[in-house]
């Protein structure tokens, strides 16, 4: 077995040590500055590792040719008033909002009583006179002494994560009228009702039974069990005739919900 042995002379043994000892240095800093962003990633992961990805999320239903702005929006234009904003992220992300969306506390949307969805928001906050504009796509909150709900992002624009909630100033600017749907019928004869969502989770339909509560009377959630699944539907009324239930239907079509003109069922 052979053996490689390094000869020096002097001069080149004190290079050759000074070059070991630099590479050691430079091996050791760099395997520290990858121990730091190890967990500096870990870090960040832990804080949003279970909240889930969600895509860009864009109205389902085609929108009506309604004109820029709709009867909804025009009798909130120019509504420029002060109100109190809190703001809500990971407990809701990639949850069903009230017109169907699911939410992401990244995209720049908010919630609102009355607002018909796909308001366009300008959110003032006077403290610092930061702004930020963003879509409503959902009801609440549900607080009392709260008007408005901003996402995770939002919020950030104008610093309000901190404090949490906070005086702002808002005034719809525009509406985007992909969120105006249109009416649906099912197959039906006699007594109908109008059905607004249908959930497999319980909770998400509770949460949009709250939010139609606001505006809307005789909400009701209608279990339906199809091929060993159960699924909670939210309806609102009971209606004689085809005419009255498209009143109600179209107003809702044009608030910014899913709507659905079916036959009414007792619940058993």
């Amino acid at each position: 077995m052979k053996t490689s042995v390094g000869i020096y002379f002097s001069g080149e043994r004190q290079r050759a040590k000074g070059k070991g000892q630099k590479a050691k240095t430079l091996l050791l800093f760099t395997s520290c500055l990858l121990l730091l962003a190890f967990c500096l990633v870990s870090c960040s992961a832990a804080r949003y590792e279970t909240i889930p990805v969600t895509p860009s999320v864009t109205p389902s239903e085609k929108a009506q040719d309604r004109g820029q702005n709709s009867q909804e929006f025009e009798a909130f234009k120019g509504d420029k008033r002060k109100v109190v904003a809190s703001w809500y992220g990971p407990d809701f992300h990639g949850r069903p909002t009230s017109s169907g969306e699911l939410f992401n506390m990244y995209a720049l949307t908010c919630a609102h009583k009355e607002y018909p969805f796909g308001t366009k928001l300008k959110v003032i906050n006077p403290q610092n006179n930061k702004d930020v504009e963003c879509i409503v796509n959902d009801r609440g909150p549900f607080i009392p002494g709260r008007d408005l709900d901003l996402s995770y992002a939002a919020a950030k624009k104008i610093d309000l994560i901190g404090p949490g909630t906070g005086t702002v100033v808002i005034e719809p600017v525009g509406r985007d009228l992909r969120y105006v749907k249109y009416v649906r019928y099912g197959a039906y004869s006699g007594t109908v009702t109008i059905q607004v969502g249908s959930f497999k989770d319980e909770d998400n339909a509770k949460r949009l039974k709250m939010a139609l509560d606001l505006n809307h009377r005789n909400v009701y959630i209608m279990e339906a069990n199809i091929g060993g699944v159960k699924y909670y539907r939210v309806r609102i009324g009971k209606f004689n005739n085809k005419a009255d239930a498209q009143k109600i239907g179209n107003a809702l079509a044009n608030e910014g919900y899913n709507v659905l003109i079916t036959k009414f069922e007792q619940q058993i």
